[in-house]
């Protein structure tokens, strides 16, 4: 199950107490305060993980509590730290404050590490209050609390290109043929309905990824359709491919539709740059194509700048010059910075975005903590009195 968006709570690790206690050793009298600081709570943190393709691990867990430090002891002795908590995602996830909508992480890279939430710092022993006119402090400091956050994970497909068309424009076919990848591919619309990628070779050492985005229609921008659900992966791509259905009524209206829909999600997305496809034109009777070839040059005096082509994923026609076409328009486009443009989700766009549930976990208790009041010291050892 393909699963692109989820909501979790996190929460590091508060900091360990610190300690009160005196040195009473035998012929060391009035040894002085020896209380230790408190371990620091454990940080939480993402990891990106390219094994992993979806966020389905975060719809059956959600609550993400980090250790906390453990308290001080005598003898100056620090209370442990807690252990780093890493959550893996998959590359191309974005990480959001659920309440105020900043993005606070954007995980692209293999195995690198995002600190989203600070642990507590451990608290003072009494030793650490010592001076030279407070000679025996009885106080210490509480752990510092740690932080809690509701996020929202994102996952954009980390795709060169992307394919954008009407349902049953043929982007399936497509992508089955210049890639390896198998799509289902069927004669009635919505029939992708989760993104596909696809690695394109064109020549030895030129390859680039290539994802098939689900069917859009008028209005998916307010969520009709697939709508937003799938909008989001459009997002990273660098150059977009447009596929209009030459059997349909009108090609220039579907462009002016996906062209509108995509401004309206995103208006960074005007600025991509952009191929234009006529699909299926092995369909067509010498009528239909002349109509076509028409099409095509209004295409091109209204868009001078675009790279226009009738295109047969079935036939073959022109299968190859789209792919160098895809090729060269990414080596042009990889040489002008990617700027994303995020915004936060207007309505749940699925299941996994259901109201999170009451439903949480204990925290940890503290491990190892020192009693007071039970434990004796031998007096070969060293004794130590406890304030109470």
């Amino acid at each position: 199950m393909f699963i692109d968006y989820a909501r979790i709570v996190v929460k590091s690790g508060d900091g360990g107490r610190g300690h009160v206690s005196f040195r009473r050793e035998k012929f060391v009298p009035k040894g002085g305060p020896d209380g230790g600081n408190g371990g620091k709570g454990a940080d939480v943190a993402f990891m990106g993980n390219p094994h992993l393709n979806t966020l389905i691990d975060f719809r059956y867990k959600r609550n993400f509590l980090a250790t906390n430090g453990n308290p001080g002891s005598y003898a100056n002795r620090t209370g442990k730290s807690g252990k780093m908590l890493v959550i893996q995602v998959p590359l191309g996830t974005v990480v959001k404050n659920n309440l105020t909508g900043e993005i606070v992480a954007d995980v692209t890279e293999a195995y690198e590490h995002v600190i989203i939430a600070r642990g507590g710092r451990g608290g003072r022993g009494n030793a650490e209050f010592t001076t030279s006119t407070n000679q025996a402090p009885r106080n210490s400091d509480p752990g510092e609390a740690g932080v809690e956050l509701e996020l929202v994970l994102e996952l954009k497909l980390l795709a060169d290109v992307g394919l954008v068309g009407f349902p049953n424009a043929g982007k399936s076919t497509l992508i089955s043929t210049i890639s390896a990848a198998r799509p289902k591919i069927a004669d009635y619309p919505f029939t992708t309905l989760i993104p596909n990628l696809g690695i394109v070779s064109v020549a030895e050492a030129k390859s680039f990824a290539v994802a098939d985005i689900p069917g859009l229609i008028e209005g998916a921008h307010e969520g009709r359709g697939l709508g937003i659900q799938f909008l989001r992966h459009v997002e990273r791509t660098r150059v977009l491919v447009f596929l209009l259905d030459s059997t349909s009524g009108d090609p220039m209206e579907q462009y002016r539709i996906l062209t509108r829909e995509l401004e309206l999600f995103n208006p960074g997305l005007a600025h991509k740059r952009r191929i234009i496809t006529f699909t299926k034109t092995d369909t067509l009777d010498e009528e239909q194509r002349a109509h076509i070839d028409e099409l095509i040059e209004a295409f091109r005096i209204e868009l001078p700048e675009a790279q226009i082509f009738p295109m047969s994923s079935v036939s073959g026609e022109n299968i190859d010059p789209v792919k160098w076409a895809m090729w060269n328009t990414l080596e042009l486009a990889r040489e002008e910075p990617l700027e994303l443009f995020h915004q936060h989700p207007p309505f749940a766009a699925s299941d996994a975005e259901e109201e999170l549930g009451e439903e949480s976990e204990e925290y940890a208790e503290e491990e190892g903590e020192y009693d007071e009041e039970s434990e004796e010291y031998g007096e070969e050892e060293g004794e130590y009195d406890e304030e109470e």
